[in-house]
């Protein structure tokens, strides 16, 4: 049994949205997941995903494509990204997942699960730049608490590893640290991964050994949209 994490699916099944402005690479790329995960993971396997999970609006409307992750080997756990704006609350979602038989995905909302030797948790996050204002300062400061609740959730279990997914980097446009990973180390996290990045912006990727916490990036078009093995 092992765990692995791929963010940033962008499905589009019910929707028409092209992810072509992100490059050739995105070509066929639905399919590019099917075969790389499959390939992968077993059904014994978890995988996180921490993100931008589906384009639908709302969460009726993601069905295929909850649908296409409910028919990939192993489970799956979503932790919110940015434009998931088909997200809503927690009771919601679970009784999305199960009027629709899709019984092999969790939702991580202010929450955690126990897989094996490790417990897992996450938030969004939110990007952190130069010209941030008031209200993107309110929404970092809601999002750093949403994580400690999280793993207060998740220190709970009292597993070996703890894993976090977040969506955006959790450092600002400079590369630096920007306060999630100093709570991430108060509760000595192992691995976080998160996604977001996609393109040109793989060039501000951030990965290997921070004060005892290792970053991975796991957007799909950095990993060819194969899930990266986490442990």
């Amino acid at each position: 049994m092992a765990i692995f994490a791929l963010g940033d699916l962008h499905l589009s099944f019910g929707t028409d949205k092209s992810m072509d402005v992100f490059g050739s690479r995105w070509e066929n790329y639905t399919e590019k997941i099917y075969d790389g995960w499959q390939s992968i993971v077993s059904e014994d396997d978890l995988v996180i995903i921490p993100g931008d999970v589906s384009w639908a609006t709302y969460l009726e409307d993601a069905v295929r494509d909850f649908e296409f992750i409910q028919g990939l080997n192993g489970k799956k756990v979503i932790i919110k990204g940015n434009h998931d704006y088909w997200w809503t609350t927690l009771k919601k979602m679970e009784e999305f997942l199960v009027e629709n038989n899709f019984d092999s995905i969790k939702i991580l909302n202010n929450t955690a699960i126990a897989f094996e030797d490790a417990a897992i948790c996450g938030t969004r996050g939110w990007s952190i730049q130069e010209n941030n204002d008031e209200s993107d300062e309110k929404i970092i400061d809601r999002e750093k608490k949403r994580l400690v609740l999280a793993l207060e959730e998740a220190a709970k279990f009292k597993k070996e590893r703890l894993i976090v997914g977040i969506h955006y980097p959790p450092f600002n446009y400079a590369g630096q640290e920007n306060g999630f990973l100093e709570i991430m180390r108060n509760y000595d996290v192992d691995t976080c991964v998160y996604g977001h990045l996609h393109s040109f912006a793989h060039k501000n990727a951030v990965e290997g050994d921070f004060g005892g916490v290792s970053l991975r990036l796991v957007a799909g078009d950095f990993v060819d949209f194969k899930p990266v093995l986490i442990g």
